[in-house]
């Protein structure tokens, strides 16, 4: 009987470890650390004053896709990230590197969200509003997440790990990311890839698009409030759809 105990308190510390809070914890931990990193050492810098200048080509393009996706996943700002794509790659190989590293950024904050905070968090969605978005974006997955890639009002990391945290499949994540992305992406790619020509009709139509796509969210953003208000109103905070839904 004695001899049980050693071994049932690390099966409790073991267990304690793997609790959802705990991990919850980890995910907080991993994502203050990358934040402070990005902070201090602005890492989007290096693309553009530490880029070597004789890469080129599709190696080039995939380097650059790896780093960006890692500096995006820790929170470095995406419009100078697409920025310094087009400006080091050209508009073409450019737009494929942010646009693939932009999918890769996701589904680094998708993975971590899932592993190690969607348990904790579903616990904390109880509030109408909450309940509502939560519903939206377990049952319509990749309408959903393609909106909100396509108007800019969502920041790319709240996107991400609110998607985690809701009931949205992996294929409906990644693939509405990576065309949702596109308009907004190339708009920046453009107009890095022709910084150095301010007057040039692609870069004022890329800085025009910019602008405007930004207005537009805000619109869009303030009218779709009243949807999600009346969605929340028919949920009533209510348990939302089952479990994979995706999308419907």
């Amino acid at each position: 009987m004695l001899a049980t105990v050693p071994r049932a308190a690390p099966a409790r510390v073991v267990r304690r470890l793997l609790s959802p809070w705990c991990r919850f914890g980890l995910l907080v931990a991993v994502l203050g650390a990358a934040a402070v990193l990005v902070a201090v050492y602005r890492p989007q810098r290096l693309l553009s004053n530490g880029w070597p200048t004789h890469a080129g080509g599709f190696a080039a393009a995939a380097l650059f896709a790896l780093v960006y996706g890692l500096c995006a996943a820790a929170f470095a700002p995406r419009p100078l990230l697409n920025a310094a794509s087009g400006a080091l790659l050209g508009t073409v190989a450019g737009l494929g590197a942010a646009i693939a590293g932009t999918v890769l950024a996701a589904g680094i904050a998708f993975g971590l969200g899932r592993l190690l905070g969607q348990r904790a968090l579903r616990t904390l969605v109880r509030g109408r509003w909450l309940t509502a978005a939560d519903g939206l974006m377990s049952r319509y997955g990749f309408r959903s997440m393609l909106a909100i890639r396509l108007f800019p009002g969502v920041p790319f990391a709240a996107a991400n790990y609110g998607a985690a945290v809701s009931r949205m499949n992996w294929p409906s994540f990644l693939v509405a990311t990576g065309l949702g992305s596109i308009p907004n992406t190339a708009a920046y790619v453009v107009a890095g890839s022709t910084a150095a020509s301010p007057t040039s009709p692609a870069f004022l139509v890329a800085s025009g698009f910019i602008v405007l796509s930004a207005v537009v969210a805000a619109v869009v953003g303030w009218r779709k409030r009243h949807h999600l208000g009346a969605a929340a109103r028919i949920h009533g905070g209510g348990a939302p759809g089952p479990r994979g839904a995706g999308d419907r």
